[in-house]
């Protein structure tokens, strides 16, 4: 960074004496005087009083945008329900990864045993409807979230926002995120 200010206050200095760049040393050029790493600007103040300073801060907020609020949006749309879900199944997918993940490496100080062979023997001693929930737990918020995310795709290229669209994906996406989610739990 100091570098490139330096080149840059040398070419400034060469911009304005060319003919001082081919007469002159160039290193003594560009080091005679100290480099300049800040712009000064002349800057006019005033003091006022903290009654002046607060009706001048005021005056500024009433020029400013108002952040709208939850309340003016419109309840019949349904999609904010999806795209909430889509959060949270996108946190829970990846909140379980870190959490596993660190689980994992801090397992052999521990003393856990998270190796694959002890999972397995571990989640095949489980009952067939443990292991079906387990599952299926698993697989429904992945395919939630691949599902929901092709229609925020298709959101962001700007199709779907018809109200009527809006509520049929809704359903379609959670029917095939079921359906998706039992597959991928029992099927595979």
């Amino acid at each position: 960074m100091i570098a490139q200010r330096a080149g840059t206050t040398a070419l400034r200095r060469v911009a304005g004496k060319p003919n001082s760049f081919f007469t002159a040393n160039v290193a003594k050029l560009g080091l005679a005087q100290p480099l300049s790493t800040t712009q000064t600007r002349p800057v006019a103040t005033q003091k006022i009083t903290a009654a002046d300073a607060q009706a001048l801060l005021a005056k500024q907020r009433l020029n400013r945008p108002v952040s709208p609020h939850l309340a003016i949006y419109d309840k019949q749309q349904t999609w904010f329900g999806g795209s909430a879900w889509q959060r949270i199944t996108g946190s829970a997918l990846s909140g379980g990864l870190y959490v596993f993940a660190t689980a994992y490496l801090v397992a052999p100080l521990a003393g856990w045993h998270l190796e694959s062979a002890s999972l397995a023997a571990a989640f095949g001693a489980l009952p067939l409807a443990a292991k079906g929930a387990l599952k299926f737990l698993a697989a429904w918020p992945f395919a939630y979230h691949a599902v929901n995310g092709v229609r925020h795709l298709a959101f962001d290229l700007g199709y779907g926002f018809k109200r009527q669209t809006i509520v049929k994906t809704g359903w379609y996406i959670w029917g095939v995120s079921v359906v998706g989610g039992l597959y991928l739990a029992f099927f595979l």
